[in-house]
């Protein structure tokens, strides 16, 4: 099974965990890093072989269009994380319009490629953003990994199904939802900042699980990660300062790991591989027929396992 490894492409700035407290105004006058950041994963990646996909905010590629060319020359698929970090359920439905198409004319002028994957930042989009499915399909975007299927503070779709599928039957559009752990009782994102502070062994195990279950996993994290020598934002809340700060230093190692205890590619080549995709209502309504919600967490297979067993 080959899994999707995907990157964020944002300032150490542009994170929701900070954006109460550095507004974007500003932003001109911060440091940047970014270029340096997804450099230096661009060697992580070259070094381990593998390609990935780089959801790319277009404030970015807009300021640095060869780091965006450099990516699409290493053989990576260059897709859209909207603008500016705009949160998808901030928006209506025009202003989402807008935000696809400038960012999508940005990216594909640097980067050479045909744009058509779409992440939403800070998985945006959820019960609150009806349309937005409606408008990724009617601006020919084949697929976009833009829902959490849990419950976060920042966060998340519950309801939402597991695993791919057609928010809108027939309109050529796939939802991929990004992967978490399904525990007795809950689920718990993996990727990401997830991914730095817990141990590893949770996404190994989340991957381990849904290969079982006959589908791909969909990871990322940020190049912000991977950089402990990024400046601190003193007025930002403690509990954002420890998410986004904690374990910096141990990213690189950690995924240089993950790439190699499994199979990774580009979330494009990911999702043609999927094959027949069912509708939303379809997806709840076999679970439903199942004896298993299609949208509430799932057992555990073999959950008769000892924790050790599970952490393994």
């Amino acid at each position: 099974m080959r899994h999707a490894l995907s990157v964020d492409v944002e300032e150490w700035f542009q994170v929701g965990a900070f954006e109460k407290v550095i507004d974007k105004t500003g932003w001109d006058g911060l440091e940047t890093r970014v270029e340096r950041n997804t450099d230096a994963v661009l060697a992580l990646f070259a070094e381990s072989g593998v390609t990935a996909t780089f959801f790319t905010l277009g404030w970015v590629a807009h300021r640095y269009p060869h780091l965006i060319r450099r990516i699409a020359e290493a053989g990576h698929e260059v897709a859209s994380h909207g603008w500016d970090h705009q949160r998808v359920f901030t928006m209506d439905a025009a202003t989402f319009r807008t935000d696809l198409a400038r960012t999508r004319a940005t990216l594909e002028d640097a980067s050479g490629q045909k744009v058509t994957g779409y992440r939403a930042p800070s998985f945006s989009i959820d019960q609150r953003t009806p349309w937005a499915h409606e408008e990724l399909a009617a601006a020919g975007y084949t697929y976009s990994s833009s829902v959490a299927p849990l419950t976060h503070d920042h966060y998340g779709w519950p309801e939402a199904p597991r695993y791919a599928f057609q928010p809108i039957a027939g309109a050529g559009l796939i939802e991929v939802p990004v992967t978490v752990a399904d525990l007795p009782g809950k689920r718990m994102a993996t990727g990401g900042g997830f991914f730095r502070l817990l141990p590893s062994q949770l996404m190994n195990f989340a991957v381990r699980q849904v290969t079982r279950e006959g589908q791909p996993a969909v990871f990322y994290f940020h190049p912000w990660e991977i950089d402990p020598g990024q400046p601190r934002v003193a007025e930002a809340p403690l509990r954002s300062k420890l998410r986004h700060y904690s374990r910096l230093g141990a990213m690189a190692g950690k995924l240089r790991g993950l790439i190699k205890a499994h199979d990774w590619g580009r979330m494009d080549a990911v999702v043609a591989a999927l094959g027949d995709v069912a509708p939303i209502g379809s997806v709840a309504k076999a679970g439903a027929q199942s004896g298993d919600s299609a949208t509430g967490p799932r057992p555990l297979p073999g959950k008769d396992r000892s924790p050790g067993e599970l952490a393994a």
